[in-house]
C-alpha cells in the first residue's frame, strides 16, 4: 500500500496531527509512524503534565494562539473522552522585591494574551490558596490545570485509526533514512519500506536528523536539556495544593522549579535544566558519543553555555545535591525539609538552538517539497497540540492538495 500521509513521530503533536488530518477526511490512508514500543515515550511522557494558560508566551506568536486555543480544545477533548484531567489553576508567586517589576509584566502579557481570569492577588490571598506558601503577592491563573498527557496520546491516535481500516499505526519502526521515488517517497526502518505520497515530521528530540535525512538544509540543531524532578513524600503532600511557579527569570531561558500536583495525586517539585549528554537519556549519567559530539561541536551549544556560565554550573550542582535542590524550593515553601522530598522521575526537553545561542525561537513548522517538519516544539506544546494539528492541517491540505 501507498501511504497519502506517512507521520514520523508518536508523541502528542504526531498524534494530534494524525488525529485532525484523518478527521477532516476520513478517506486519506495515514500512517503513523513510532520508533519505540509505546507511544509518547519521550517528551510527551516525560513532561511536567500541566495545562498551561499562555501566560507567558508573546502576544501573536505561535506559541501563544496555539497554546490558547489548544487549551480550550484539550479540556473540551479530554471532558469528551474521559482523560483524567483537574483545572485545578495555578500561583506565580514573588518572594523578592526585584520580582514584582517581572511578575506585573507578565500579569501584562496575559491581559494581551485574554488569559480568562488570571488578576494580581497580595500575599495574603497567596496564602489562602497555598497556606504553607510565603510570597510578597502573585499572580492567580484559574485556567491552569494538570492532565494525563499519555491517555490523551492513545485517545487521539484510537480515533484516528478508528476512522479508517487502512490507516495504520507502525510500533517499532524506527526511520532510517528516507528514499525519495518522483511524487513519493520511502520511509526506510528495519523492519520494511513503508511508501508514502506525502511525509509530515514530528520527530522532537530527533527532528533536526530527520530533517537532514530528508534533504532539509538545516543550519540549527536540536540539544536537549534534561530535567530532574524531587517527588513529596507523604508527610510533606499536605504543604501543596495544586500548582506553584516562581516569577521566571528572562535572563535564562526554563521557568524555574515549581510544584505541580499530577492526575494521579503525586506531588512533584522541579525540573532543573542541565545540558544531557544523551538525547533520549533520563538518568543523571546517560551518556551518547554521537548525541555529545553533536551539541559539543555546534557553536550555538557554546554560545548558550557562555551566555549562562553561572545558571548552568548552579543548575548542575543542584542536580548532584538535594540540599541545593531543597534550598530553592524553600524559597516558596520555608517549612519543607529533607524528609519531605524523594527523587523522582527525569525528562528532556528538546530545543533547536539558534547558532547564536538563543533558545527562545517560536514553534517553527516547515514545508518542504511533499514533506512538512515541525522542527521546534517545546512547551508549551503538548498543550498546544490540538491547535498545532489544525496549523500542520492546514498546510498539508493547501501544499499536499488533498
Amino acid at each position: 500500500m501507498t501511504y497519502d500521509i506517512a507521520i514520523i513521530g508518536g508523541g502528542i503533536v504526531g498524534a494530534a496531527t494524525f488525529y485532525k488530518i484523518q478527521r477532516r477526511n476520513p478517506k486519506l490512508r495515514i500512517a503513523l509512524i513510532e520508533k519505540e514500543n509505546i507511544l509518547s515515550d519521550h517528551q510527551t511522557g516525560h513532561n511536567s503534565g500541566v495545562i498551561h494558560s499562555g501566560l507567558y508566551y508573546k502576544p501573536g506568536s505561535l506559541k501563544a494562539k496555539n497554546c490558547i486555543e489548544g487549551r480550550h480544545e484539550l479540556v473540551a477533548f479530554a471532558k469528551e473522552h474521559g482523560i483524567d484531567h483537574d483545572i485545578c489553576g495555578k500561583v506565580v508567586v514573588a518572594t523578592k522585591e526585584e520580582e514584582l517589576p517581572r511578575m506585573e509584566k507578565i500579569f501584562q502579557i496575559g491581559l494581551e494574551n485574554k488569559i480568562e481570569g488570571i488578576k494580581m492577588i497580595t500575599a495574603e490571598e497567596v496564602k489562602e490558596i497555598e497556606p504553607h506558601c510565603e510570597s510578597i503577592g502573585g499572580i492567580w491563573v484559574p485556567c491552569t490545570g494538570i492532565i494525563d498527557f499519555r491517555g490523551a496520546t492513545a485517545k487521539m491516535v484510537e480515533l484516528a485509526l478508528a476512522m479508517n481500516p487502512e490507516s495504520k499505526l507502525f510500533l517499532k519502526h524506527e526511520v532510517t533514512e528516507i528514499e525519495k521515488k518522483g511524487d513519493s517517497s520511502s520511509v526506510i526502518t528495519p523492519q520494511e519500506k513503508i511508501e508514502a505520497k506525502n511525509l509530515v515530521f514530528c520527530a522532537g528530540l530527533q527532528a533536526d536528523r530527520l530533517a537532514k535525512k530528508d534533504g532539509v538544509k538545516l543550519k540549527e540543531k536540536v540539544v536537549g536539556f534534561r530535567g530532574d524532578y524531587y517527588e513529596l513524600t507523604d508527610q510533606g503532600k499536605h504543604k501543596i495544593k495544586n500548582l506553584i511557579y516562581p516569577v521566571p527569570d528572562p535572563a535564562f531561558p526554563f521557568l524555574g522549579v515549581h510544584f505541580t500536583r499530577m492526575t494521579d495525586g503525586e506531588i512533584e517539585c522541579g525540573p532543573n535544566a542541565v545540558f544531557t549528554f544523551k538525547r533520549e537519556g533520563y538518568g543523571k549519567t546517560d551518556f551518547s558519543w554521537r548525541d555529545s559530539w553533536d551539541a559539543l561541536t555546534y557553536r550555538g551549544t557554546w554560545k548558550l553555555f557562555f551566555k549562562n556560565m553561572r545558571f548552568g554550573i548552579n543548575e548542575y550542582r543542584r542536580a548532584f545535591s538535594k540540599k541545593m535542590f531543597l534550598k530553592t524550593l524553600q524559597r516558596m515553601i520555608p517549612d519543607l525539609e529533607m524528609d519531605d522530598l524523594r527523587p523522582g522521575r527525569s525528562g528532556v526537553r528538546a530545543l533547536l538552538l539558534r547558532r547564536d545561542g538563543d533558545t527562545r525561537d517560536d514553534f517553527r513548522i516547515e514545508h518542504h517539497d511533499n514533506a512538512i517538519h515541525v522542527l521546534n516544539a517545546p512547551s508549551p506544546a503538548a498543550t498546544a497540540s490540538l491547535a498545532m494539528g489544525d496549523y500542520v492541517a492546514d498546510i498539508a491540505f493547501e501544499k499536499f492538495n488533498l
